[in-house]
């Protein structure tokens, strides 16, 4: 069974065959070879896995990024944080990152913040001479964040895999992801002060007004979805809902950027990327229900801890796993897949499960923009029409970045924890 379950399924990923058909055959080839049972277990486990209230934020949430995407709520996003900034050395790098952050907390789309912040700010960096490479690096990296501030559809997805609170989990992101960006713009403020570039533009309250009033509405988004949640108006998947609403009234009936064919547009790409996510869902619970009734999971957990390992080693290694999977495989697929096995193992030496799953999306968002196959290096690549060569050479440093995040995030809890806390006093 061993066989069937681990080398099968690897050895059809190095074939290419895509995730869901991968997760589907070892299933079907244990269940005839090993266990047994009728195959009518495989309809029903399908459709129970899809069959979760949480899981309706998901097309709701892709939808009001599709609808953000368009128009222009990012151009205004991006004058607003613009004018905020002032003479600060990479103003304009620190206005791309806090860009990112700002729209990401809208659609948790790490892709859709590349490609839409991505197309507003590369011209602007190229006109005030930031180099190409640190450019490239800078738009491909930025989108990480997206993947751990709320409302992510990662740890959405997440949370009903291990079964955790969904608000819990978002408010343990709100930390980790500040402080993502906090280090960001760090970074992009020390390079360009040593080679020069930047902090030649004055803050002027009256053009950060301005700015703010032309974008106020592009910013109620994030507000309803918070305000929402932690106010105890909507639960995430009411909010979601809401924010798709606010999403096409805004540039429709304000903007007036937007028609019904755009928004019907929209609504076919979010049906398509949906359908994605929901075939690969149920292949992989069903997967998980394979590994947890052959008490799979119980006995990787048993081995474990009878090595009797430090937990800060036990979590460097599932950090360099999560890592590699990242580099490899789709976020949603990574999560369905290892969830339950990671899970109980950390419950079993005391790593609380929110927090691990805040570490799960900080691995998650590095393997968005690592090498080999990180999609956001093609989304930089086809959508911005930037050189492979040169995004792969400027991601290098921001992959140091993010690392020095994640070890903080792993090993002092309180960072994520924190918003947790927050939220229940």
């Amino acid at each position: 069974m061993s066989l069937v379950l681990g080398v099968l399924p690897v050895a059809l990923l190095l074939l290419g065959f895509p995730i869901f058909l991968v997760l589907l055959t070892a299933v079907i080839a244990t269940l005839l070879l090993f266990m047994h049972t009728p195959l009518s277990i495989l309809h029903q486990t399908l459709f129970g896995a899809v069959n979760a209230y949480t899981l309706l934020a998901v097309p709701f949430f892709i939808f009001t990024g599709e609808l953000m995407g368009r128009g222009s709520v990012a151009q205004r996003l991006v004058n607003f944080v613009n004018a905020g900034v002032g003479r600060v050395p990479g103003g304009l790098g620190v206005t791309t990152v806090c860009s990112s952050a700002l729209f990401g907390a809208m659609s948790g789309l790490s892709a859709a913040s590349v490609a839409t912040i991505g197309r507003a700010m590369l011209p602007a960096l190229m006109k005030a001479g930031y180099p190409m490479r640190f450019s490239a690096g800078l738009l491909t990296s930025m989108g990480a964040i997206d993947v751990v501030i709320p409302p992510s559809i990662p740890l959405l997805v997440y949370g009903t895999a291990a079964q955790e609170s969904v608000p819990r989990l978002y408010a343990a992101g709100i930390i980790p992801a500040l402080l993502l960006t906090f280090l960001l713009c760090a970074y992009v403020v020390w390079y360009c002060w040593r080679n020069g570039i930047g902090g030649d533009k004055d803050f002027v309250l009256s053009e950060l007004g301005r700015a703010a009033a032309r974008g106020v509405t592009a910013l109620g988004a994030p507000v309803i979805i918070f305000g929402g949640i932690y106010g105890g108006v909507f639960t995430p998947t009411e909010a979601a809902a809401v924010a798709c609403v606010y999403a096409a009234g805004v540039p429709m009936l304000i903007y007036r950027e937007l028609g019904w064919r755009d928004v019907f547009d929209c609504a076919e790409t979010t049906a398509v990327f949906t359908g994605q996510i929901l075939v690969i869902v149920a292949c992989a619970v069903l997967f998980g229900w394979v590994l947890t009734v052959n008490q799979i999971p119980a006995e990787l957990t048993h081995w474990l801890t009878g090595m009797h390992l430090p937990v800060w080693s036990l979590l460097l290694a599932i950090n360099i796993l999560l890592l590699l999977v990242g580099s490899f495989m789709d976020g949603i697929s990574a999560i369905l897949l290892l969830t339950p096995l990671l899970v109980p193992l950390m419950k079993a030496v005391g790593v609380d499960p929110v927090h691990f799953g805040i570490i799960f999306a900080v691995n998650l968002g590095i393997g968005l923009f690592h090498p080999p196959f990180g999609i956001n290096i093609f989304v930089a690549q086809t959508v911005l029409r930037l050189p492979l060569n040169m995004i792969y050479r400027g991601i290098v440093p921001f992959v140091f970045v993010y690392l020095v995040g994640l070890a903080i995030i792993t090993y002092v809890p309180a960072v994520s924890l924190a918003g947790v806390h927050w939220l229940i006093h």
